[in-house]
């Protein structure tokens, strides 16, 4: 699912134009596979999985694969419809340096939400 996220979000111009001032790696873990998300000027142009010796990135998101799955859902439930609310429930850690992650905030929650486009 995690490896559709660059053509989704690199065809939506608006996600693009509101992605610009950002450059960053971050680090997805879902479950015990990380996958290192490497923007450039809001467009997603690699995501590399891991396993990683000492992966360089800015920021980390770790949660369970179950609640990744329920995040991607079209249409996701109460509690799994935003990366705060895996956050608020405990399941969601939030690591690193976090300038560069709430600063783009709504540009990263909808790179990570963009797989629901392609849900069931």
């Amino acid at each position: 699912m995690i490896e559709r996220i660059p053509d989704m979000v690199n065809s939506d111009a608006h996600l693009i134009r509101r992605g610009r001032f950002l450059s960053t790696t971050f680090l997805v873990e879902i479950g015990d596979r990380g996958y290192l998300i490497k923007i450039i000027e809001g467009r997603v142009v690699s995501i590399t999985p891991g396993p990683f010796v000492t992966p360089n990135y800015s920021f980390a998101l770790r949660a369970p694969r179950d609640e990744w799955e329920m995040f991607w859902k079209k249409v996701p439930e109460p509690g799994h419809n935003d990366i705060f609310a895996l956050f608020k429930r405990g399941k969601l850690k939030i690591e690193g340096d976090l300038h560069p992650f709430m600063a783009n905030l709504l540009y990263i929650k909808d790179v990570l939400a963009a797989p629901r486009k392609e849900a069931a």
